[in-house]
């Protein structure tokens, strides 16, 4: 549910990164963090829990300004991956926007990624949020280790579910920022649906992930459209 400040004319989407614990949600954002250059861009904050390397993470924020001058900021989180901190995970999911499930390839972590995901469902739930309409990217991280489940297993289980399905290998950037540019998509749908950024703010969907990212080709495009 996104925060919209009429008065300061800004609006902030909250993107969370779910999953097991260690599945590579904190490297995902680490890499983002590196890999992007929008027009604003803050410094990382990682609060870190006993055996677990995160409580929750803030990218404070990306953001960029709309044709009409309104503010966009996203804030990305992730979430502790190990069960005794599942109150922060609500408070943490609590009014987001998107979501992406990082889940874990290696063969041993089949049953740890299956009751996240469950988990995930029934937290959306109880935050209130709509599992079936927000905006999801499910991807499968640590594809450069052995022992993990082939593409075409992941596929068998998942192709017939609504969400995109992205591999990854995040400790070497590989489908990092494309996870991140599918959930865009997503969210912007949902945000121009409730906020009108294109007729209202003339901001595209091209734009609108070109600014996010720092595109410099997309923003070539958008400007020459």
């Amino acid at each position: 549910m996104a925060d919209y400040d009429e008065d300061s004319n800004r609006l902030t989407l909250k993107l969370v990164y779910y999953g097991p614990a260690l599945s590579g949600k904190t490297t995902n954002l680490m890499r983002l963090h590196d890999i992007l250059s929008p027009e604003l861009k803050g410094e990382m904050m990682v609060l870190e829990t006993k055996n677990d390397r995160t409580l929750f993470f803030d990218m404070l924020p990306l953001g960029i300004t709309a044709p009409s001058g309104l503010l966009i900021k996203l804030k990305l989180y992730t979430v502790p991956g190990q069960v005794a901190h599942d109150s922060t995970r609500k408070a943490v999911l609590s009014r987001a926007d998107g979501v992406v499930f990082v889940a874990d390839s290696q063969r041993t972590q089949s049953t740890n990624n299956a009751q996240s995901f469950e988990n995930l469902a029934k937290n959306v739930a109880r935050v209130g949020l709509d599992f079936d309409s927000l905006p999801m990217v499910v991807q499968f991280n640590k594809r450069d280790l052995a022992e993990i489940e082939t593409e075409e297993e992941v596929l068998q289980r998942w192709s017939k579910t609504q969400w995109p399905i992205v591999f990854s290998a995040a400790t070497l950037s590989k489908g990092v920022e494309e996870t991140f540019h599918k959930l865009l998509q997503a969210v912007y749908l949902y945000a121009d649906k409730y906020y009108s950024l294109n007729s209202k703010h003339g901001l595209d969907q091209t734009a609108f992930i070109a600014g996010i990212t720092g595109s410099k080709t997309l923003s070539s495009a958008s400007s020459g459209a």
